[in-house]
C-alpha cells in the first residue's frame, strides 16, 4: 500500500528562495530513487516562508529506504529551515 507524506517547512528568515531552490534540485534527485511515485514542493501564496513537501511512496520499505538516504542527503536543507518542520503520514487509498 503506498503511504503519502505532507511535510510544512518554514524557511529561515530571508532564505525562502534558497530554501526553494534547494527543494527544486532536491525533487529532481529524489523522484530518481526506486519507489518514488511523488516528491514535490509547493510554495504558500499567502506567506512564501512556508513550504508544503508532497511525497508518494510504493510501499513503506521504499519510504523506509528513502530515510536512511536523507540523513545523510539533506543537512544543507535543513539549515535553511527555521524549525524541524512537521510531517504527516498517511496511508494512500485512491479514491478515484
Amino acid at each position: 500500500m503506498s503511504v503519502r507524506i505532507l511535510l510544512s517547512i518554514t524557511a529561515a528568515p530571508g532564505k525562502s528562495a534558497e530554501l526553494m531552490q534547494a527543494y527544486r534540485t532536491r525533487c529532481k534527485n529524489v523522484v530518481q530513487e526506486p519507489g518514488c511515485e511523488q516528491f514535490e514542493v509547493f510554495q504558500s501564496i499567502d506567506n512564501p516562508e512556508r513550504l508544503a513537501v508532497l511525497e508518494r511512496w510504493v510501499d513503506q520499505a521504499a519510504l523506509d529506504v528513502h530515510a536512511k538516504l536523507n540523513r545523510s542527503n539533506s543537512p544543507g536543507v535543513r539549515n535553511l529551515c527555521a524549525d524541524r518542520g512537521q510531517r504527516e503520514d498517511y496511508q494512500y487509498n485512491r479514491t478515484r
